[in-house]
């Protein structure tokens, strides 16, 4: 019964990522900004057809993209049928959303829709997006639940 709720989630935060990028579409064109917090965070639209945070930019590379997608996608279904730790679950589910959510963009628009940008300490982070933070966070959270599970091991 877990894995429903944990799909479920999975599947709204799909549906929240899918939304705003289909809002900054719209509502902004490419390179433009809202101000939310002056000096901050701002809402930017940015068109990223490289890999996480633009990183090896080149439209040539959207097959490849399209192929790894593919991959993850399958290997996370298989283990979040296999899985049944809690931790693992979540961030699996995370991963799948933020996979998918990218997968997405790449296959309709061939590239990747991107919002939030966020000014550190005078330092202008990469703009992502919702499907960035669900990767991030679910990455995140396997690093934690494998280092755990090695623990429990020794």
């Amino acid at each position: 019964m877990k894995k429903i709720y944990i799909l479920i989630g999975s599947l709204g935060l799909l549906v929240v990522d899918l939304i705003s990028k289909a809002w900054i579409q719209t509502n902004l064109a490419v390179g433009e900004s809202i101000v939310v917090i002056d000096n901050f965070f701002e809402l930017t639209y940015v068109k990223n057809t490289g890999a996480a945070w633009g990183m090896m930019d080149a439209s040539w590379m959207r097959p490849i993209f399209l192929l790894i997608s593919v991959v993850v996608a399958v290997y996370c279904l298989y283990y979040f049928l296999k899985e049944d730790h809690l931790l693992a679950l979540i961030s699996i589910a995370l991963v799948m959303a933020g996979n998918l959510g990218n997968f997405y963009d790449r296959l309709t628009l061939e590239f990747v829709r991107d919002m939030f940008s966020f000014n550190l300490f005078g330092y202008p982070f990469p703009v992502f997006n919702v499907a960035d933070m669900c990767l991030v966070i679910g990455f995140g959270l396997l690093m934690l639940y494998v280092y755990l599970e090695e623990r429990k091991v020794k």
